[in-house]
């Protein structure tokens, strides 16, 4: 069974827990395992997967019984045919900077995507969690230390090993367990998957979002668990 690993709750977590709804995770955990046992997964649980195995997107589709799910959603054990509401990886902007960047050595604010964040900044106030255009230089120069990381070891980090850590894997990779126990991306850590895929890494962590009912009946969650 994973650890369930937390940082001391400082107050200037409480808020951030709150919102994260850690409160009703922790009753979803509880209930999952009595239900479950070891085979529920926890919530924000940090599971590894192979990105070069993950070909679909969950396509929310809520008169389709494929309602969208959050990361407020991570651990939730679901019956039915949402699993089914999938479609092949798109081509993205981001996957498209980040390519043009390290492979081309495109600055990062001469990229489409960029220019497209930093109008959001101007038109929305917010752009992927940043505020200003300086936060975002700075989520990018995170960017490249991670880049160079992972290209240095082969791997990328779990959020337990990083500055910005939350809670277990909260903020990771986001995927979804279908009912076969196959791993369905959907939103969240998009940058992190694009550089896990561009430099060919075979085991990445990745936050657990929703499992199918079947996937825990059938114990399929064990194949993406580590001893941590």
């Amino acid at each position: 069974m994973p650890r369930a690993i937390h940082p001391p709750l400082q107050p200037q977590n409480l808020l951030r827990s709150l919102r994260a709804q850690v409160p009703r995770k922790a009753f979803r955990d509880f209930r999952n395992r009595v239900s479950f046992g070891a085979a529920a997964p926890l919530s924000d649980e940090c599971i590894y997967i192979d990105p070069r195995a993950v070909t679909h997107r969950y396509v929310p589709n809520p008169k389709q019984g494929a309602p969208k799910f959050r990361r407020k959603d991570s651990g939730r054990i679901a019956t039915g045919d949402w699993d089914q509401s999938v479609a092949p990886l798109p081509y993205n902007i981001k996957e498209e900077a980040i390519e043009q960047h390290f492979l081309d050595g495109v600055p990062w604010e001469q990229t489409a995507l960029f220019a497209k964040l930093s109008r959001d900044i101007a038109e929305k106030g917010m752009a992927d969690d940043c505020h200003t255009v300086e936060e975002l230089r700075a989520r990018y120069d995170r960017m490249d230390r991670l880049y160079d990381e992972a290209s240095r070891t082969g791997k990328l980090l779990p959020k337990n090993a990083l500055p910005d850590y939350f809670r277990r894997e909260h903020g990771g990779i986001f995927v979804h367990i279908d009912r076969n126990g196959r791993a369905i991306r959907s939103g969240g850590g998009m940058h992190r998957f694009a550089v896990a895929r561009l430099l060919g890494l075979t085991e990445v962590p990745d936050q657990v979002g929703v499992v199918h009912f079947d996937a825990v009946q059938n114990g399929l969650l064990a194949a993406f668990r580590r001893a941590q």
